[in-house]
């Protein structure tokens, strides 16, 4: 079976512009920071568009280490991919961590399932102020 890829490479540029999102949860005594760079596409035509390329996430804790590197890396292989990247928050927010879930700070009163449901829920907002969100994102 052959191998379908992209036909079109795009190479990282050296700046990229993004944005960082602090998240600090009660379950840990350190912030994460994730930082999630876009791509102009098209730049200057009437098909401009920007839309997410890379993700990292940055923290004191290196307790989680390993999974975060490997979750950003596959993050930033899809967002390299196109297509519609917005499946990425309700596969993420559908991650429990099985000494339970915690109430976001500050809130209102919102359930985070797990550290990495809010990587999902950053994800949306950062998707959101792209104005890329395309599917209904079920509120709980």
């Amino acid at each position: 079976m052959e191998k379908i890829k992209m036909n079109e490479g795009i190479q990282r540029p050296e700046i990229l512009a993004g944005r960082t999102y602090k998240v600090a949860t009660p379950m840990d005594d350190h912030a994460m920071y994730i930082t999630i760079n876009d791509i102009v596409l098209n730049k200057g035509t009437e098909f401009e568009n920007r839309r997410p390329f890379e993700i990292f996430i940055n923290s004191k804790n290196m307790e989680h280490f390993q999974w975060v590197v490997s979750l950003t890396r596959i993050l930033s292989a899809v967002f390299r991919k196109g297509g519609e990247i917005d499946f990425l928050i309700e596969e993420l927010g559908s991650v429990f961590d099985p000494k339970g879930g915690y109430f976001k700070p500050g809130s209102k009163g919102k359930y985070m399932n797990s550290i990495v449901a809010e990587i999902g829920e950053v994800i949306k907002i950062h998707l959101d102020y792209l104005d890329m969100l395309k599917l209904e994102i079920n509120e709980k």
